[in-house]
C-alpha cells in the first residue's frame, strides 16, 4: 500500500489518498471501508443522452471523477478488484448527482477515502504500507511421496500446488527425483524472494540437495526448517516457530498463530483467558485484558449493524486500549482466524484469572 497524502475533510473526517499495490492491499481496504464513508476516484459511467436530435443508443461511457457515499463493499479476490458501491455525492457532471454507481478499485489505481478512521483501521493501512517492503515468501513442505507449496500473503496462506508421487518399494513406486523435479520446477516459476523448505525426517534434506544441483537460483533463496507435518499442518508449524519472521518481519499471520496457541493453552489450563463477547467485555471493564483477539469479518459485521452482539465492540476495543491492553485483529482467511471464529469471533489473553 502506498499512502500518497493525508489531510482533513469536512465534519471532522480524515482524508487519505492511497494506491493499492497488490491484491493484499485491496483485501485490507475491504475491512477499512464502511457505509457512510466517502470514496473519490476516476471511473467510467454510461451516460444517457437527452438530446432529441440524437438517436437513443442506450448511452455511451464517459470518464468521470466521482465521489461516492459508500453503501456496500465487495472484495472480488479472483478478479483482483474491490467493488465500492454507493450514491454519487460529487461528480465532474452535476447531472449524475444522486445516482447509484460502483467504482472498481484495482491495483495501481489512486483513490481517496474520507472518513472517521478508527485506530485499528489506520493501523491496518499503515501495516500494509510497511508490508509492501517485505520479501515475498513461499513455504514448501515435503515428505516421502508428497510435496506442497503455499504462498504467504497478508490475508493468510494460499496453496499454490501439491504433488504426489508414490516412492519407495512396490509395483507403482517412482524415483524420488520425479517428485523433487516437480517441486523444484514449480518453485522456479514462483516470483518470491525467499523459500522455506520444511518437513519431517531426511526427505527435505534430499529435496534440498536435488534443488541445489538442478535449480541453483531457487537454492539461493532456501531456508530449511524441521516440522512434524506437511501441508496445512506443516505451514502452521513453520509460522508458529517464527521461521517466516526471519525473512518477513512484518508478517501478521505468524503473530496470529502464536497468539491463538497461547490462548488455547490458557483455555486448556482454565487459566488467564476469556472468549465470547460477554466474557471479554467483562474482562475489559475490569482492566484484565492483556491482548484482545477479534476476527476481522466479525468486527466489520458488528460495526455495520449486521451482527448480533449486545455489546458495542468499539467500546470494548476502546476500553482495552485505554487500560494498556493490545488489540490484534485476526484474518478470517487463515487457520488461527478459523479457531477464533469457533470461539465466537472474540477472545482475550488476560493479565490475571477472572474467577
Amino acid at each position: 500500500m502506498r499512502i500518497v497524502s493525508r489531510g482533513r475533510g469536512e465534519e471532522g473526517r480524515e482524508r487519505m489518498t492511497l494506491v493499492p499495490e497488490n491484491v493484499d492491499d485491496l483485501w485490507h481496504l475491504s475491512y477499512v471501508l464502511e457505509p457512510g464513508d466517502l470514496v473519490s476516484g476516476d471511473t467510467t459511467r454510461r451516460i444517457q443522452r437527452d438530446d432529441d436530435q440524437m438517436r437513443d443508443t442506450g448511452g455511451e461511457r464517459e470518464h468521470l471523477h466521482v465521489t461516492l457515499e459508500v453503501e456496500d463493499v465487495e472484495f472480488a479476490r479472483f478478479a483482483n478488484r474491490l467493488r465500492v458501491g454507493g450514491v454519487i455525492v460529487g461528480c465532474s457532471r452535476e447531472d449524475q448527482l444522486g445516482h447509484h454507481h460502483t467504482i472498481n478499485v484495482e491495483e495501481r489505481n489512486e483513490f481517496t477515502i474520507e472518513k472517521h478512521f478508527k485506530k485499528d483501521q489506520k493501523d491496518r493501512l499503515e501495516e500494509a504500507e510497511q508490508a509492501s517492503e517485505n520479501p515475498d515468501v513461499a513455504i514448501a513442505t515435503v515428505e516421502e511421496g508428497a510435496a506442497y507449496i503455499h504462498t504467504v500473503q497478508q490475508y493468510g496462506t494460499k496453496e499454490y500446488g501439491s504433488f504426489t508421487r508414490p516412492t519407495g518399494k512396490g509395483e507403482y513406486a517412482r524415483p524420488r527425483s520425479e517428485l523433487f523435479a516437480e517441486l523444484g520446477s514449480a518453485l522456479s516459476h514462483l516470483d518470491v524472494d525467499a523459500v522455506i523448505l520444511a518437513g519431517p525426517g531426511f526427505t527435505k534434506q534430499d529435496a534440498r540437495d536435488y534443488v541445489e544441483e538442478n535449480y541453483p537460483e531457487v537454492a539461493e533463496k532456501l531456508t530449511v526448517v524441521d516440522t512434524s507435518g506437511v501441508g496445512d499442518r506443516g505451514v502452521h508449524e513453520v509460522l508458529k516457530r517464527g521461521a517466516v519472521d526471519e525473512v518477513q518481519t512484518q508478517t501478521r499471520i505468524s503473530k496470529e498463530a502464536e497468539l491463538i496457541d497461547e490462548l488455547m493453552e490458557n483455555i486448556a489450563q482454565g487459566a488467564k483467558a476469556a472468549y465470547g463477547i460477554e466474557q471479554v467485555a467483562e474482562a475489559a471493564e475490569f482492566g484484565a485484558v492483556e491482548t484482545l483477539l477479534v476476527l476481522d469479518e466479525r468486527l466489520r459485521d458488528e460495526r455495520q449493524g449486521r451482527g448480533d452482539w449486545d455489546v458495542d465492540v468499539n467500546d470494548v476495543i476502546e476500553s482495552v486500549e485505554q487500560k494498556g491492553g493490545d488489540v490484534t485483529v485476526f484474518s478470517a482467511e487463515f487457520a488461527p482466524g478459523e479457531q477464533l471464529k469457533n470461539l465466537g469471533g472474540i477472545a482475550a489473553i488476560l493479565r490475571y484469572r477472572m474467577q
